[in-house]
């Protein structure tokens, strides 16, 4: 079995990587990147590195060549036009290499999201059912990092989290939890043609991420709901789905996903180190 990874030296992609080699031997994996010089790291552990830029059709038909798995982490672009352009080449890439199956990386519940991006992914999965290989889609939920842009050092310093008015509710996960259920997917069987939302099976608030950083840094957080806060972040979360769940990722890692009190004593580990 062959399994290629594109996007290998992103965040994700390494964390995949490190999971997947729980699972399979390193010659087993083939790790494609746009930068050759940011997988030396990659082919230390006996990974195939291959050339890989979505811009370059021929290098994609090359790079998932004999690939029995080829899992396709969607383009960071940030101009969604262009990410169309190169998901498009990477569906017909797959196509001409004979790819036995391919795997994408879109977003939770995109159906009920009103935004470019989420569009993007469905038309994305349209292209891949398309084509008639066997696929997976795993719709990775709203990454738990997002909390940094909520600017938790300040909250922990005066004593108050300061966000905008709503009803929010966050499914959010961690990268890691994410990883590891996607490296089980790669390895595993059963998973062909088939959709996993890959999200909490519960959703926690903002009176509970006041509630879980008081209890860990032992000094009381209180909630300010005000609309003097300027960040894009709170734009962003109304136009997706950030409250339903599902009980995917839970089944596909065998075990619950990282509750939130143990992702922000992570979190606060690393605040405090700096």
């Amino acid at each position: 079995m062959s399994i290629v990874i594109t996007g290998a030296s992103g965040r994700l992609g390494r964390l995949i990587i490190k999971e997947l080699l729980h699972h399979v031997q390193p010659d087993q994996i083939v790790a494609c990147v746009r930068q050759m010089d940011s997988a030396a790291a990659l082919e230390e552990q006996g990974i195939a590195v291959r050339f890989c830029d979505y811009d370059d059709p021929a290098s994609l038909k090359e790079a998932f060549a004999g690939a029995s798995r080829l899992l396709f982490i969607s383009s960071p672009h940030p101009d969604d036009t262009v990410r169309l352009r190169q998901h498009a080449h990477v569906v017909e890439a797959a196509k001409k290499a004979n790819v036995s199956h391919i795997l994408y990386t879109g977003f939770a519940f995109p159906e009920h999201s009103d935004m470019s991006m989420t569009h993007l992914h469905l038309a994305t999965e349209h292209a891949i059912r398309t084509t008639g290989i066997p696929y997976t889609f795993l719709r990775s939920g709203l990454y738990m990092d997002f909390i940094e842009a909520l600017d938790l050092q300040a909250a922990m310093s005066t004593g108050h989290l300061r966000v905008h008015p709503g009803s929010w509710q966050f499914n959010a996960v961690t990268r890691t939890d994410l990883a590891a259920a996607i490296a089980g997917v790669l390895s595993g069987e059963g998973h062909s043609n088939k959709t996993y939302e890959l999200v909490a099976p519960s959703v926690w608030t903002f009176n509970d991420l006041v509630s879980s950083l008081s209890e860990l840094t032992g000094t009381p957080i209180s909630l300010c709901l005000t609309n003097e806060v300027q960040h894009w972040i709170f734009s962003f979360l109304r136009k997706i789905d950030t409250s339903s769940t599902s009980g995917d990722l839970e089944n596909l890692l065998g075990r619950p996903p990282a509750s939130l009190k143990a992702s922000l004593q992570s979190y606060i580990g690393e605040v405090r180190s700096n």
